[in-house]
């Protein structure tokens, strides 16, 4: 199990972001004291998102995090509705699956189910 990822996102990214991830069920949880300053966390299930303050975050262009979503079309809409573009891709094994971007600049990528 990967128990996180983390992201650098512009501080003033930073509301903008979290949304984001509350979109794909993950909730806000409080990073230790010391790392408070510095960084913002969300959790799903056992997996957090770190979000790292820094000025000039650097977003891999074609790396991702790969999201399984618990209702693929409700959270498709939640997103496009919020104002993020959501690309559909060729599905895979026969679910669904589409890329969008987090502010910051980092593509996730949205699955309706793992791989077999």
């Amino acid at each position: 199990m990967i128990q996180h990822a983390a992201l650098e996102t512009r501080p003033a990214d930073g509301q903008a972001a979290r949304a984001f991830w509350r979109l794909l069920g993950f909730d806000d949880v409080d990073p230790p004291p010391s790392l408070r300053e510095r960084a913002g966390w969300l959790q799903r299930g056992g997996t957090q998102v770190h979000l790292l303050w820094t000025d000039e975050p650097v977003a891999a262009p074609k790396g991702h995090v790969a999201v399984v979503v618990d209702d693929y079309e409700a959270t498709v809409g939640r997103l496009r509705e919020a104002g993020h573009e959501v690309e559909d891709r060729p599905r895979h094994w026969g679910a669904p699956r589409a890329f969008t971007q987090a502010p910051g600049g980092h593509r996730v990528e949205l699955m309706s189910a793992p791989p077999p």
